[in-house]
Formats: C-alpha cells, structure tokens, sequence
C-alpha cells in the first residue's frame, strides 16, 4: 500500500474504518488488488437523460475506465447535477453554482486521487471547473462533443441560431408553421451539445486552449469514434497526472486565462464565457477583471461558424480545430501549463488547415476584429459587454430612445402589439433578468424584434438588459449591465423616451438623463419583492454576486484543500 496517496486515508488502513471502505466497495465485485495503493480515479459524470446533451457521457465514462485500468489505477464513477439548459427553468444558470458545490463536496468526501470530469451542455463544464478548482486535485476535462449537423430542406441548420431565425420568419410570414416545425426533426439528429460555436462548444473550446483536456477535446463530434479514443487516452493521462500532482491550480493561471480570452475571439465564442471564466478565476484565487475581456479585441474571427458564420462545428472539426486555431495564435498565446505538462503551444503540434473557408489565417480572418467588447458608462457603472461579430456593423454606434419592459412578463404580454411604439431607431430595454432578478440571469437578452417592426422587414435592433443570452444568438444585444436592475443599478431607473447612447468604439453606454433627475429617481425607486423565500434559490439570490464577478456565490470563491480527517464510523 502506498501512503502518500490520498486514498490511503480511506483504502489502506488496516483498522474498522479500513475494513468499512473497502468491504461496502467489494460488494460490486472489485477484488483485493483494486485496493493496493493505485491511484483512485473518480469519473465526475453529469450524464441525465434530461441533459439531452450530456447523453453520450454513459459510453465516455467506459472510455476513461479503460483508459484508467490499463494505466494502473482504479475508476471509479460518481453522478453529480446534471444541467440540461434547453429543459430546466427558470434558467440552467441558477444552478450553476449548485453543481459547482455538488462537484466539489463530492471530490473532497470520498477517497479518490484525480478526476476526470464528464460535462458537455453549457454550465455543466464551467461549474465542473470550479468545484475541481477549488478542491485542487488532479483534474482534466472530457467534453460529450457537438451533435452532427441539422439538417432540413437539403440544408444544414444550426442548433439555437436558426431555432431564433426561423422562429422571426414564422413571425414576419415568411415561414409557414408546417415548415417550422419539420426542421425541428431535423435540427438534432445525435447525442452532443449543440453544433453550433454557442456556449457549450465554447466553453470546451477554450477549456482545450486553457490546456484543460487533451487536443482535439473541442470539436470531435459527440458521436465519432475518435471521441471514445480520447476518453480512454484521458484516463491513461489522468493516473500519469496524480503521479506528477499536477493540479488545476498549475494549469488555471493568469496566463492560460489570458489565452482563453484570445480564443474565445479567434473562434467567435460566446458571451457567456465572460461570467464562466470569471467566476474560474475567483475559485483559483486569480483577480480577473470585466476589463481584461478587451484583451481580445485585437484578434480576429478566425472560425466562420454559427452563429458569427455559416458552418457547424462539425465542419470545424473536419477543418482542423482547434489545434489549428491555436497555431494561428501563435504570436498572441501566453506560455502556460497543460494536463499534459508542457506549454500550450505544444497542442499546436502538425496541425492543418483542411478548409480556409471555415478556418481562416489570422493574416487573412473572417472579420478584422470579434473579442467580447467591454461596455461603462452611468447606465453600467461596473460594466457590460457586447459581442461584435454577432451584431450589426450599422448599430454600433447608436443613440435611440429607451422603450422599457419592467420584466419578462411585460416583454412577453406586449412584444406583438401592433401599436407598441417603437421605431427601428428605438433601444430596447429589459430588466429584471440579472443574477438576483430572475433569478439566475437567464438566456433573454437578446429579445424579439416587435411584430410590427418585423413586419417591416427589420431584423435588428439595439437591446440592453442585465440578462445573458445564447451562445447560439445573434444581433446587437448589451449584455450583462451591472449592477443590475434589481441589486439598485441604474438600469432601474431607466424610463421610456429617456436617450440612451452607445458606442462599441469607445466602449461606452450612457443615459443620457441628468444626474440630478437619476437622484429623485434612485430616492423613489423600490426592489421587487424576492422570488422564492425557501431553499436553494433563496440563499442563491442571497448570496450571489454580480455579472463582472462571475455570478458566483460570495462564500464559494476560493478553495479549501484541507484534507478530511474525521471519520463517518
């Protein structure tokens, strides 16, 4: 037995405690030699069938076993939440954090020395992430991959994209509801995440550029072979790691973060990646700023993917992925630490471009410039942010009259009014949807276009909220405004016809209301009353911080290494 491993504390005394571990253990069938001292490796796996996106990771998690028992060690597998963002109300988002407390309390409580995490569907690898980090062992990534292509009409379709496309064409007429829902058979024809670059495949894109998981993690399709091979190739990686105590805390760095950033430009990422890597960032002890998101408003849009672009992810895989993109980098990459334990500029290695019409050269991008863009002004005093690539060029610079929805409710019940008053040149604006508002800072920001406007033939607009929206989206939509509406920002203070100007250049959003009139404003202005009074959404609106700190909890941020010395008998 060896006893400098961790799992000793649970498998290798030889005592009533001892005799408790292993002997409940051995009623699955493991032998004595399971528990000699091998490295225990826990299989973290949120695969639910109410995670449509996730149900691939059943058959991964026998990959990683494989790959885990031929390098000596011991699998282990164990369920934690499982956020299906396409099925759980009001919002994937608020339990997030939930996850990310599942994760780590279940690392911390058992006898294992490494784990490898299953996630795929958007907040399933962020909060992943941050439970691993904030318990520090040995950890690595095996994403469940993008589905296959859509398909309709003898066209390719796009999970979210074309779902808000078709559903805009339903409304303006052009699209009959026969057809609408025809492509709904085929938009998801396999298991995966959606194929789409939304925030799913964005967040294993950058969990690959972070040196998180082995290459070619991001875009293997869910159901391609070579996905099974690097699942068991992981678990060969993840037993060699525990041996060499590479933590994430080596591997999540200031650096690496930095790099996720520039990524996340390269190939048209969400924005959702911002309060994700953010809140990473907080659990490693790292002082990530909103502001450091412009780092990546030199770097082009290399990825012509949706919804930045035309193509799928399984396009970008078949172009090279993200090995490609990282070559293209090259020149902005920081040198930082991988799972494998050399510099990320190593995962570059032999890559190739197969296709320069989804891959494009950083000498020759896509569009000159797609970084997330970083937004302050008296409207939102600790920021917002916009994402360039998806909005209209003709809209970045704009100054409009407000029109106000209070909340979700009042967008819903008056959107379609054929006599709402709004013109093309008006700035919508929604509140309510931020981290405390919803709660859990839902997926709406990027609200319908009115009917009557779309009747018209208008396809975009200004939008501003506190709310997220879809990797999956499009349009010129603000995002994320902090403070929000309902923790006392000035977004709930906004009125209809007040002006409000933008300009993405100059990173700036103001009201253009006199500080005078916002102070008699802020004087009369009252909180919506909470939600939920009970539970885990009560102490989640309790506790939660704002957008530019990631929405994490305030007693979550940090980690606690500490090992657990009472026992349960």
């Amino acid at each position: 037995m060896t006893k400098d491993r961790r799992n000793h504390a649970w498998y290798g005394k030889l005592d009533k405690d001892g005799f408790i571990h292993r002997s409940w253990m051995k009623n699955q069938g493991f032998p004595d030699h399971a528990f000699d001292g091998r490295p225990v490796i826990g299989i973290c796996n949120t695969w639910s069938e109410l995670t449509p996106c996730n149900s691939g990771l059943r058959d991964l998690a026998e990959g990683v076993k494989r790959g885990v028992w031929e390098a000596g060690g011991f699998p282990v597998e164990f369920p934690v939440m499982s956020l299906g963002e396409t099925q759980m109300k009001p919002t994937a988002m608020l339990f997030r954090n939930l996850l990310a407390m599942d994760v780590e309390e279940s690392i911390r409580a058992y006898g294992i020395d490494g784990v490898v995490l299953l996630g795929g569907c958007d907040k399933t690898t962020p909060g992943q992430l941050m439970g691993a980090a904030s318990v520090d062992l040995p950890s690595i990534v095996v994403s469940s991959g993008p589905m296959l292509n859509g398909k309709w009409q003898g066209n390719d379709i796009g999970s979210g994209t074309d779902v808000w496309k078709f559903s805009e064409a339903v409304r303006a007429g052009d699209m009959t509801l026969k057809d609408f829902m025809a492509a709904e058979s085929g938009m998801s024809r396999s298991k995966g995440v959606c194929m789409t670059m939304g925030t799913a495949s964005t967040m294993a894109s950058l969990v690959e550029a972070m040196g998180l998981s082995l290459p070619t993690n991001a875009a293997l399709p869910a159901v391609d072979s070579r996905r099974m091979a690097l699942a068991h190739l992981t678990g060969n990686r993840i037993v060699e790691m525990v041996d060499e105590n590479l933590k994430p805390s080596d591997i999540i760095t200031r650096a690496s973060l930095e790099n996720a950033i520039l990524a996340n430009a390269a190939v048209g990422g969400s924005t959702n990646a911002v309060v994700h890597l953010l809140a990473i960032a907080g659990r490693v002890g790292i002082d990530l700023k909103l502001e450091d998101f412009d780092l990546g408003g030199d770097v082009p849009l290399l990825v012509n993917c949706m919804p930045s672009g035309k193509y799928l992810m399984e396009d970008f895989c078949y172009a090279g992925g993200m090995p490609v993109i990282l070559k293209e980098l090259s020149g902005h990459l920081r040198k930082a630490k991988t799972v494998l334990g050399g510099d990320i500029s190593a995962y570059a290695d032999g890559a190739e471009c197969w296709n320069r019409d989804v891959i494009y050269s950083i000498d020759g991008p896509l569009k000159p410039s797609a970084g997330i863009k970083v937004l302050k002004g008296n409207l939102a005093p600790r920021g917002a942010i916009v994402k360039p690539s998806a909005a209209s060029e003709h809209l970045l610079e704009h100054e409009g009259e407000a029109y106000v929805f209070e909340n979700i409710e009042e967008l819903k019940a008056t959107i379609d009014n054929d006599d709402l008053p709004v013109t093309k040149d008006s700035i919508l604006v929604l509140k309510g949807c931020g981290p405390k508002g919803y709660p859990g800072m839902a997926e709406v920001g990027n609200m319908p276009i009115p009917s009557k406007l779309v009747k018209e033939g208008i396809k975009d607009m200004v939008r501003i909220s506190d709310a997220r929206m879809s990797g999956t989206a499009f349009g010129t939509v603000i995002l994320h405004v902090t403070p929000e509406a309902n923790d006392g920002g000035t977004l709930a203070l906004v009125k209809t016809g007040d002006r409000i100007k933008f300009s993405a250049s100059q990173g700036k959003l103001e009201l253009l209301v006199s500080e005078e009139e916002l102070a008699e404003r802020r004087d009369a202005w009252q909180p919506e009353p909470p939600h939920y009074t009970r539970g885990y959404a009560k102490m989640y609106v309790d506790h939660v911080l704002q957008a530019d700190q990631g929405a994490d909890l305030d007693f979550l941020v940090g980690k606690d290494t500490r090992p657990v010395t009472r026992e349960s008998h």
